[in-house]
């Protein structure tokens, strides 16, 4: 049988999602304490990778038992296990060929952004103490829309066929003192994120202009968008399948 588990995580001190050698990552603790549970060694499929420091409020992953599980103890069991840095919101049956990664139809992040400094969040959202101008943000966040090909807003040497993404929605929050960056697509290069959201604050500050911008993906270039902002106010946000898989 196959399972689906809802799980949110603040990415902070971990080195990512991904299980690697002689590193803390969500995916080896969470099947650490999926082994401990069902007392056999489980491994898990994510929706998709995140970097060292980036946060989720919905990640997707699968594994495979032959058993059925009571929601309610297991929800319980583990989430004690884990650390208070990880939680499972969620777990669920689903077709025996559901695939986490493959059958996603799109997935959501969002970055956080706070314009005043705050003593009761850190490492939760990018402290920006400088002037924006959200109006030319919000402008140049519409070009988004009009383009498929982000090889400049992607780490370089990926392991990628292809550099298409098909964008679904992106667009800028205001609140009080934060502005959230929200953005959707069938899928995400390494990187892209945080590239589209630095160079989109270059934009805010006139390093770069809107026809810049446009440019930027004609050229392919990585070096011609801007930096890549801090992991702290990365998350992924939300992962959507077809309800045939359940």
């Amino acid at each position: 049988m196959r399972y689906f588990i809802d799980i949110a995580y603040k990415g902070t001190n971990f080195a990512g999602w991904q299980k690697q050698q002689n590193a803390h990552t969500i995916q080896a603790e969470i099947e650490q304490k999926l082994s401990w549970y069902f007392k056999q060694n489980i491994e898990i499929v994510g929706s998709g990778r995140t970097d060292a420091g980036v946060h989720a409020f919905q990640q997707i992953a699968h594994f495979d038992i032959e058993k059925q599980i009571s929601k309610d103890d297991f929800l319980y069991r583990l989430n004690k296990m884990l650390s208070e840095s990880i939680a499972i919101k969620d777990m669920y049956e689903v077709k025996s060929n559901a695939h986490a990664r493959f059958d996603a139809v799109y997935r959501s992040y969002q970055y956080h952004i706070l314009t005043k400094k705050s003593p009761f969040i850190k490492n939760d959202a990018l402290y920006y103490p400088y002037k924006i101008d959200i109006e030319k943000m919000q402008e140049a966040t519409k070009i988004l829309l009009e383009h498929n090909d982000f090889q400049a807003f992607s780490k370089v040497h990926t392991e990628v066929n292809n550099f298409l993404c098909q964008i679904y929605k992106a667009e800028w929050e205001i609140q009080e003192d934060k502005i959230i960056f929200h953005i959707a697509a069938n899928r995400f290069l390494r990187g892209m994120v945080r590239a589209i959201v630095g160079t989109l604050l270059a934009i805010a500050k006139n390093k770069i202009t809107i026809e810049e911008f446009r440019d930027i993906f004609d050229s392919k270039n990585r070096q011609n968008a801007g930096e890549s902002i801090d992991a702290d106010g990365l998350y992924l946000s939300e992962v959507l399948y077809d309800k045939e898989i359940i």
